[in-house]
């Protein structure tokens, strides 16, 4: 049987804990921050844990685990 091949924007975007959750940073970050307030730029930062329903679509498209 062939190698399955991981999804390569999955590898760039997301990261597995050590409990099998999948990270992903937070979106809205990138650029027009001066109109968000101070609190949704806070509230934003780093990561965040991806949503169960999410997280199982995406361990399909990362066959053999994520670093």
């Amino acid at each position: 049987m062939p190698k399955l091949k991981t999804k390569s924007g999955v590898k760039k975007r997301f990261k597995l804990t050590a409990t099998g959750k999948v990270k992903h940073g937070v979106a809205g970050k990138r650029h027009r921050l001066i109109s968000h307030n101070a609190k949704y730029i806070r509230q934003n930062r780093g990561t965040e844990v991806l949503a169960v329903a999410d997280t199982a679509r995406v361990k399909l498209w990362a066959p053999y685990g994520l670093k």
